[in-house]
């Protein structure tokens, strides 16, 4: 049976419940191109048609837009433009390397159009705000982001690393289509914080980052006793139980884990298939903090 699509936002558009978070692909350590392509390949033949990206997955700032570059070849040798949605994300540099905010409308305006470039497409799916940035007023930023819509450069506005006062604000001047921050059963704050409850009251979608732990702490996050006797019960891979559960907590949340290697993203997309019980949540309830 096909897994229920989730939608992005009230966009109308429809997407398979588990996105692919590109950024593993580009960073420091990312693995040669033809393993790169391959994981692409993995996940959409995997059913997956959301893939987010940023113009700063990259190395350092003279490798901005490599993700985008990247994702850009994989999708035009697939021949897959016309059934992927691609979410790019500005106002993040990487300065000798270092994550820094630079979300000055003028920045932003320039880190889109160097995407769109970049991606290969005159208009982006779904443009997301990186991160507030403290020297600049927020609505400023989002400001950016509008006009940015109204020039038809973006077709949909998202946030990123943003709590729920900031998500309320920026609807007063813009429809937002979703919210993209870190959540995974470890670091469930937004399931306490009312972000992901504000998500779902605005109709936004609320995008999982590092789901099942993020770069650093996905092995931790799997070696967990509680969460290894659930994976048993359910003979799936502790990985895939995390998606599970976080696609169990409401219909609006869409997990995008990422991959540098094509079993990986294979299991994640299998998490769909995989029905915990009522019991087996609570349980993995148990390990947020």
């Amino acid at each position: 049976m096909a897994a229920a699509q989730r939608e992005i936002g009230r966009t109308g558009v429809r997407v398979y419940p588990i996105g692919l978070g590109a950024m593993p692909l580009s960073l420091e350590g990312r693995p040669d191109e033809a393993t790169a392509l391959a994981v692409i390949q993995a996940a959409l033949d995997a059913g997956v048609d959301f893939i987010d990206t940023a113009n700063s997955y990259c190395r350092d700032e003279r490798d901005v837009g490599h993700n985008e570059r990247l994702l850009a070849k994989a999708l035009d040798r697939l021949g897959a433009r016309g059934r992927v949605h691609v979410a790019s994300k500005g106002g993040l540099i990487r300065p000798g390397g270092d994550w820094r905010p630079d979300a000055r409308p003028e920045r932003l305006k320039a880190a889109c159009e160097q995407s769109l470039r970049d991606l290969g497409v005159e208009t982006i799916f779904l443009y997301q705000l990186h991160g507030p940035d403290a020297r600049v007023p927020f609505l400023d930023s989002v400001g950016a982001l509008v006009e940015l819509q109204r020039a038809g450069k973006i077709r949909h506005i998202g946030l990123s690393n943003v709590d729920a006062r900031q998500l309320k604000a920026a609807t007063g001047i813009c429809r937002v289509e979703s919210v993209q921050n870190r959540c995974n059963a470890r670091e469930a704050g937004d399931f306490r914080n009312g972000v992901v409850a504000a998500c779902a009251a605005e109709g936004s979608t609320y995008i999982a980052h590092s789901p099942v732990g993020g770069y650093w702490g996905h092995k931790s996050t799997a070696g967990n006793k509680a969460l290894a006797e659930v994976a048993r019960e359910c003979g799936a891979s502790p990985y895939r139980v995390l998606l599970a559960w976080l696609l169990a907590k409401g219909p609006h949340i869409l997990p995008i884990p990422g991959a540098s290697r094509v079993a990986s993203i294979v299991d994640s997309a299998a998490a769909p298939a995989l029905a915990l019980s009522p019991a087996q949540v609570r349980r993995i309830d148990a390990l947020g903090r």
